[in-house]
């Protein structure tokens, strides 16, 4: 009697369990599919307005947004009317001096051609003619297809646009933000607001760009490798359907 009131307990309240999995489950569908998004992305972009709020109230507390609404109109039209024509116009120039042209190498393929002497046998009256008919084919060399595929062009590195774009990128990010430091254009207010002076950012900034460029090209050194000792793949076999022998003749 006991044992059948503990068994009808679990019972209730495993499907009360279940009744509330899928009532969640229910208003997770319902949420993501009127938001469009999984509820994360919600979570992010308010995490986001809220920390660009905060800055907002900093500027105006501190008196500085005229200046900030100047910099960042300024800001806006700039990148759209001559920066981003700009890059774009200097990312199609390095697709097209290096090499691929940022696209990957074709696969190396070791097999020849097909000739006239590598079509089907015709069909044979029996099955066992058929099959030494196959048999007798000539067959493509692997070690001679090998070698004249290691002397072409299809066993070109790794493209190497993307090792030029990551360094490049940060390196006009940090002088976009940090322009005026710099290029010396505050360095009254900054004397007068630190006691600095500016002259050691256009050096320090010089410097993380050889940074970037000499980990980029150790990154790309180092994929070259693996990819010069990685053995070729070779291409799927494409199966023949070979004629159904005749039966008895």
């Amino acid at each position: 009697m006991t044992g059948g009131r503990a068994r009808a307990g679990r019972q209730r309240l495993y499907g009360a369990a279940r009744h509330a999995y899928s009532a969640a489950r229910r208003g997770y569908l319902t949420a993501r599919h009127w938001y469009g998004a999984r509820p994360l992305h919600l979570l992010a972009l308010l995490a986001a307005f809220c920390l660009a709020g905060y800055a907002f109230r900093a500027v105006i507390a501190a008196g500085q947004w005229r200046g900030f609404a100047l910099w960042f109109a300024v800001a806006i039209v700039a990148h759209d009317l001559l920066l981003f024509p700009l890059y774009s116009l200097a990312d199609l120039s390095l697709r097209r001096l290096l090499p691929l042209g940022g696209r990957k190498p074709p696969r190396m393929s070791l097999t020849r051609p097909a000739r006239d002497t590598d079509t089907q046998p015709p069909r044979t009256p029996g099955r066992a003619a058929g099959l030494a008919a196959a048999a007798a084919q000539p067959r493509p060399d692997p070690g001679r297809t090998a070698g004249r595929a290691a002397g072409s062009p299809a066993l070109a590195g790794p493209p190497a646009v993307n090792y030029v774009r990551v360094p490049v990128a940060f390196s006009l990010l940090l002088l976009l933000v940090w322009f005026p430091l710099i290029l010396g254009l505050s360095a009254g207010t900054y004397h007068r607001a630190s006691g600095l002076s500016t002259g050691p950012y256009l050096w320090r900034w010089l410097g993380v760009t050889g940074v970037l460029f000499a980990a980029s090209a150790a990154a790309y050194a180092l994929r070259l490798r693996r990819s010069a000792s990685r053995p070729p793949r070779l291409p799927r076999r494409s199966r023949r359907v070979r004629p159904r022998a005749g039966r008895g003749s």
